[in-house]
């Protein structure tokens, strides 16, 4: 078995423990959860959930934002997400990315084809006469599934990008680095040349197309970019080339922590405001808690383990770049554990 490509449903779940109810108040409101299948241009069963106020007034059409998941994350991860949008009258959905969670699919790609389950996303929403614009917010491989979508579909009104990578094969070189992967300099990128045909040939991407800094200066979605500054796995530098070249308006956010701690609340209210802006969502009447902070942490897990998988390679594949055997073993393991 290949681990370094085959997703080993670590985001697995319950989807009665890990989301919201079907029904239930936030922010002395009710609201419901739709749970919905899509097929993506793959033939892959998608499963989705959209999050929408209980009643909405007649002749009302709501913004929606659309939150995209990390490599091993699931829809669960946007739960934080519902206790930012909703009270705003802004709806949010949210999916399992072909590959991840409860979806079809056995492979990530990182952003490749996940820009493809995306786009499968909008065109239903599109069509739904309840939803007005459209938003995205994309955490890790989904900022990147973000950005990459974003440049084919100028009619989305705002992304929210966290912690993007701004080039793969440049992100796997530093990765050699990172986590001390003892093999002689010159076998590197020998070793991350090998990968990248296994990658090819089983998952179907090419990770020298994943350039994602190519695609900022043709995008000019307003945007709103966030890093952590003691982010050591994908480093605060990816973002800061993506928004230096970003051609919309933006801004950029750094606070503390690393690529898979909480977010601040200051760094959350800044996404509030920023979606208020560009969506502005109708305002009917609404009643105010501070009991927010039940679904903050109910995700199914963020550790990044397609990107872990891709370390567990280099190292064996760096040992014996010429030998597939070698390389092929090491992709039995998953993520590398303490990380």
């Amino acid at each position: 078995q290949v681990a370094l490509l085959k997703v080993l449903q670590c985001a697995e779940y319950n989807p009665d423990q890990y989301l919201w109810e079907p029904e239930f108040t936030l922010a002395g409101r009710k609201y419901k959860r739709i749970d919905l299948e899509l097929s993506n241009e793959r033939n892959q069963t998608l499963k989705c959930s959209h999050y929408v106020p209980a009643i909405i007034p007649e002749n009302t059409a709501l913004p929606c934002v659309i939150y995209c998941h990390g490599n091993s994350g699931c829809r669960a991860d946007a739960n934080e997400a519902a206790v930012i949008l909703l009270p705003s009258n802004i709806t949010l959905f949210a999916l399992d990315f072909a590959g991840s969670g409860l979806s079809g699919g056995e492979y990530v790609s990182l952003g490749w084809h996940e820009k493809q389950d995306l786009k499968s996303v909008v065109s239903f929403l599109r069509k739904n006469k309840e939803v007005s614009c459209i938003g995205l917010w994309g955490r890790s491989m989904g900022a990147v599934t973000s950005l990459l979508y974003g440049a084919e579909d100028p009619s989305i009104a705002g992304m929210v990008l966290d912690s993007a990578f701004s080039n793969l094969y440049e992100l796997m070189l530093e990765l050699v680095d990172v986590y001390k992967i003892r093999v002689p300099k010159f076998t590197v990128k020998m070793a991350v040349h090998y990968m990248r045909r296994v990658i090819q040939r089983r998952a179907k991407f090419d990770i020298m197309d994943l350039n994602v800094v190519q695609f900022a200066p043709k995008t000019f979605i307003p945007a709103l970019f966030g890093h952590a500054s003691s982010d050591v796995f994908i480093q605060s530098h990816h973002t800061d080339r993506i928004h230096q070249a970003y051609a919309g308006d933006k801004n950029l956010i750094k606070f503390d922590g690393d690529h898979n701690s909480a977010r601040p609340q200051f760094y959350y209210d800044s996404v509030s405001i920023f979606f208020y802006n560009v969506l502005n969502p109708p305002q009917f009447p609404s009643a105010c808690s501070n009991k927010l902070e039940k679904y903050y942490n109910r995700g199914a897990g963020t550790n990044e383990s397609l990107l872990y998988e891709i370390i567990n390679g280099l190292r064996a594949a760096g040992t014996d770049a010429g030998s597939s055997s070698a390389a092929a073993a090491s992709f039995t393991n998953g993520a590398p554990q303490n990380q």
